[in-house]
């Protein structure tokens, strides 16, 4: 049984505070069993972590879109902000990378909305119907129904900012992905749907603040 976290903000990510040490610890520990490294518009992090740890990280980008945010896995270099969804999911695919759609709906976390996922929805590869961060302001219920009404294939992830926020949500699968086989993986697999800590909502604000304390100083 492998524990696989598609969405997770390092240190390197504005409201990000998940370190390299934190993220081996997870993994040695069995906290976690591979996971993606998804920060905002950032890949540089990731790339240094995975060629560290290897397979068992993913190297990934949650990236803001002129429709709200998309995130590419198995990427091979950063893809810029600030284009359509269209453009981001081409240039995701243009490097043979997975389409991921994160939060799908909300508003707070600029989450793609219905009537633009419609217009891709052929090209999604993974659509996050279960956000360890949605228990206050998610969409989950409006996230489920819309996948499976559309048969996408689901996974839970953390969208974890901080240390305590991995581990109470993740997708299940039987052996470490590819991305080749990422996708039947998670189709026949099931998902852990539990909400992270309250504290762990704090971290993007707390990062945010210790990050520009940091670079005042």
């Amino acid at each position: 049984m492998i524990k696989l976290d598609l969405h997770t903000h390092s240190i390197i990510s504005p409201d990000g505070g998940i370190d390299a040490d934190q993220y081996e610890a997870l993994l040695k520990e069995g906290i976690i069993d591979c996971v993606a490294i998804t920060d905002h518009n950032e890949t540089t992090f990731a790339k240094d972590l995975h060629n560290k740890l290897g397979e068992k990280v993913i190297v990934g980008e949650e990236i803001m879109t002129r429709d709200g945010e998309m995130i590419g896995l198995f990427l091979k270099k950063t893809i810029p902000s600030a284009l359509s969804a269209k453009e981001t999911l081409e240039r995701i695919h243009d490097q043979e990378g997975l389409v991921y759609i994160p939060h799908p709906f909300e508003i707070f976390r600029k989450g793609i909305q219905k009537e633009v996922v419609l217009q891709i929805i052929s090209e999604v590869d993974i659509f996050e119907t279960f956000n360890g961060r949605g228990a206050v302001r998610g969409k989950t219920k409006e996230a489920q129904e819309f996948g499976v009404e559309h048969g996408l294939v689901g996974a839970a992830s953390s969208d974890a900012h901080g240390y305590y926020g991995i581990g109470r949500t993740f997708s299940i699968i039987n052996e470490l992905p590819t991305r080749a086989t990422l996708k039947k993986l998670l189709q026949t697999g099931n998902l852990q749907k539990k909400y992270a800590p309250m504290m762990s909502y704090l971290y993007p604000f707390l990062n945010r603040l210790n990050n520009k304390l940091i670079s005042n100083n």
